[in-house]
């Protein structure tokens, strides 16, 4: 596998009126997993159904109903730990946090804070070639999701839908390791890239199965190196959480804001508060929402109705060996199988999709230039119409007119006008080319009469292009536009360059 060295991206650095500040970032993401049942119970976790209707007694609280774990849940967040290179913990436990929310007929959340199910890890965040924030994974435990309260159907009341109560979650806690706006974005969209990849979460932001809790805090320059030097968190400043992120624009523009309020206060003489903070788009602010709470003020207990949850490290490694390749070893494959750039093996192993969907256009035609296709003419085309490539044109027929460009049999030039043609036909490419007589003209005989044609009807620009070489393109350039775009350039340009004596 191809080693790939990166340099760490500079801190953001805000110019306050006394002095400049550096941002830390921490992360706290709730990636719903992916399972057709519920954390404690057999009911079904389906997106949009009607209100209520996704409820068993568990969910619902009902005495007596004591919860049963998920093993599909367990193995999904075992997954992702070891997707994101982090410990397993054979043995767990599941905990009580109390608190009163409308929408969790418990009263309390079933999670994990003492013994967490997975431990240590990292991920790499690619934010441009050769640049890359390693952010440190703290823990990733298993709770149990609150339902929903719904506000604004009637004026005097509120309505709740407990639909996604007793939903598994993985609660993904980073080290501030983050250092601004757009690395905290660039984090989500890489930890959402991992997650689709192993399958354990969809990312859905839009649907709240992928949202983040953000911790900002400021402080000098050289203070976060103490820190990393000595793990004390007194080197760094008081952080606020804002609560319940599922935009990365809305992540940056809050950070953002967060930022220049905290300096602000501290460049006043003031103090800044702990505390959890909702963030407004349509003001651009974050305003508070309560106090920090520490985890004394859940009053958190082992759950009496869960027994310590103990794996083997046999099942564990059943699970590693059945891992896909993920993007980083993805990338680094591509550029040295293919001979892409990193760039576009960014751009490539963006989605799994769209990975798989580029190696099947390879077929054993040319990476590099498949990858420009795909990423030039394929994508452009899904992105302005919302549709995924394969909606566009298959890979066997990307593979089809590559196949001919790399055979001469026609240009690239030709080549996208044969993809236009099969779009609005679907028509075959090879049937598209013998039809319409679009076949590479490679015949030297016939380049040479086209050749010799305008060098005698343009003689004052032959004595400028033997004096300019570099002035030879326009002849190949008049040559392409008489033979409609079929002469073979290579050919073209040879017969120009010794008929011009060049």
């Amino acid at each position: 596998m191809l080693d790939l060295t990166y340099e760490a991206p500079k801190p953001k650095v805000i110019a306050g009126a006394k002095h400049d500040w550096e941002l830390v970032i921490g992360m706290e993401v709730h990636a719903q997993v992916a399972s057709k049942a519920k954390l404690f119970s057999g009911a079904s976790t389906q997106f949009g159904a009607e209100p209520n209707s996704n409820v068993s007694f568990v969910d619902a609280a009902m005495p007596g109903m004591l919860p049963t774990i998920n093993e599909f849940c367990i193995e999904q967040a075992v997954r992702t730990g070891l997707g994101l290179k982090a410990e397993i913990n054979l043995w767990s436990a599941f905990d009580r946090k109390n608190y009163f929310y409308p929408d969790l007929p418990q009263g309390y959340q079933i999670s994990q804070l003492y013994h967490p199910l997975v431990g240590e890890g990292e991920i790499l965040v690619d934010m441009e070639p050769g640049i890359a924030r390693k952010v440190r994974i703290e823990r990733i435990h298993v709770e149990q999701d609150a339902g929903k309260s719904v506000h604004d159907m009637d004026p005097a009341m509120s309505f709740v839908d407990l639909n996604r109560t007793g939903v598994a979650l993985m609660e993904i806690v980073s080290r501030p390791d983050i250092r601004g706006p757009e690395e905290a974005a660039a984090y989500i969209t890489k930890l959402r890239q991992i997650l689709r990849y192993l399958g354990t979460c969809d990312g859905n932001m839009q649907n709240g199965n992928l949202r983040a809790d953000v911790n900002v805090s400021i402080c000098q320059p050289g203070a976060y190196e103490k820190y990393m030097e000595t793990q004390d968190f007194s080197h760094l400043g008081t952080r606020c959480e804002i609560k319940n992120m599922n935009s990365m624009r809305f992540i940056q523009a809050a950070i953002e804001f967060e930022a220049r309020r905290q300096i602000g206060i501290v460049e006043a003489g003031g103090e800044v508060v702990q505390e959890t903070r909702l963030y407004d788009p349509d003001k651009n602010e974050t305003r508070s929402m309560r106090s920090k709470e520490e985890a004394h003020d859940y009053r958190y207990f082992p759950d009496p109705d869960l027994l310590p949850l103990e794996i083997e490290q046999e099942w564990v490694d059943g699970i590693a060996a059945s891992l896909p390749e993920l993007p980083d070893e993805k990338k680094a494959r591509f550029v040295t199988d293919y001979g892409v750039t990193e760039y576009d093996a960014s751009v490539l192993t963006a989605d799994v999709d769209l990975a798989t969907y580029f190696e099947e256009s390879v077929g054993a035609g040319d990476g590099k230039k498949t990858a420009n296709w795909v990423i030039n003419e394929v994508l452009g085309r899904a992105n302005k119409a919302e549709v995924g490539p394969r909606e566009i044109v298959s890979p066997e027929v990307n593979a089809a007119i590559l196949s001919m460009v790399a055979k001469d049999e026609i240009s690239t030039k030709i080549a996208k006008q044969v993809l236009e043609i099969h779009i609005e036909t679907g028509e075959a490419p090879e049937k598209i080319v013998a039809d319409r007589g679009m076949k590479q003209v490679s015949d030297t005989g016939a380049i040479e009469a086209a050749v010799d044609q305008i060098i005698a009807d343009n003689p004052a620009q032959v004595e400028k292009a033997q004096s300019n070489p570099k002035l030879a393109g326009w002849f190949v350039g008049q040559v392409m536009k008489a033979t409609g775009g079929k002469a073979n350039p290579k050919s073209v340009n040879e017969i120009v360059q010794a008929k011009l004596g060049l």
